[in-house]
């Protein structure tokens, strides 16, 4: 019986191509939905282990990815959308330039067209980095700055950018783009890495920040997400990206305690997989993987 066991193993190794972990993620991920609710907004927190990616899909079937997890997730990332029946990408926001969340974005970029490149005005000298500059380069791409102000022309849907604010120098996470969207009466904040230096400048606004749906900071580490950013943003949810057991004890037990004594319902890729958001405009339900 052992033996069956091993031999059914190594048939299934050959034909994903791939080890049997793997196996099994790829097999969790066909079960992503596919289908568009016509007037519904859709957002995937995708399960990239330690590091950040979200789709975002329109009701009119535009594509936005924020971020494509680290470098060995590239692929990871382009499964995805190819399973969510992603065709082209209307825009790639890379929130800054740290590896856990562009790695996997010139992977993204050579697999599938893409029309826009969103980043944050700031250079890094790693490989990593450089990869993607080439990769949008490669595609006949160029990079739109992300500040404050600028929107992402979308229908039917306001997609604005509320951070950088400012100068931030060598501060990569201080830089990411933090990326506000309004779907009628819903919203959702999507914050990168964003950290209290960023979240001070956000809270001199603090009348845009409120919204139903938070993407925590940092994956939720103790450098984001301050009590006053929190209670500027006033969320129902938040959506926490992390790896299972990672290094860095993400997210932090003091974010989690913060999010639930301002009794915000938090959703974690590290313990519930790719997380989705529909939203229809009024209302906004959640799916879970796992």
């Amino acid at each position: 019986m052992k033996k069956l066991y091993i031999t059914l193993a190594l048939i299934l190794f050959v034909l994903v191509g791939c080890s049997p972990s793997i196996a099994t993620t790829t097999a969790a991920n066909q079960s992503l939905p596919k289908n568009q609710v016509s007037g519904n907004l859709r957002v995937y927190y995708l399960d990239v282990g330690q590091g950040d990616s979200t789709l975002i899909r329109t009701p009119k079937g535009q594509h936005i990815l924020i971020d494509g997890g680290d470098n060995h997730k590239g692929d990871d990332v382009v499964d995805y959308l190819k399973q969510l029946g992603v065709k082209s990408l209307d825009a790639i926001i890379a929130t800054h330039p740290d590896a856990d969340h562009i790695g996997g974005l010139d992977t993204v970029i050579d697999a599938i067209p893409t029309k826009s490149v969103y980043a944050p005005r700031v250079s890094h000298t790693t490989n990593t980095y450089k990869d993607f500059l080439l990769a949008v380069k490669n595609r006949g791409l160029k990079i739109k700055a992300t500040k404050t102000g600028l929107e992402i022309p979308l229908d039917g849907v306001n997609a604005k950018f509320i951070a950088p604010v400012g100068e931030y120098g060598k501060d990569l996470n201080a830089w990411s783009a933090v990326l506000k969207v309004t779907y009628k009466d819903t919203s959702f904040l999507f914050t990168g890495d964003a950290e209290a230096r960023s979240e001070a400048d956000m809270l001199k606004s603090p009348e845009i920040l409120k919204v139903d749906v938070l993407k925590v900071g940092h994956h939720g580490s103790d450098t984001s997400t301050s009590q006053e950013f929190l209670n500027a943003v006033k969320p129902t949810y938040a959506v926490i990206s992390a790896g299972k057991d990672n290094k860095y004890g993400h997210p932090k037990s003091a974010i989690i305690n913060r999010l639930k004594k301002s009794k915000v319902t938090v959703y974690r890729t590290d313990t519930q997989g790719t997380i989705t958001a529909v939203s229809d405009g009024s209302k906004i339900k959640f799916e879970t993987m796992r």
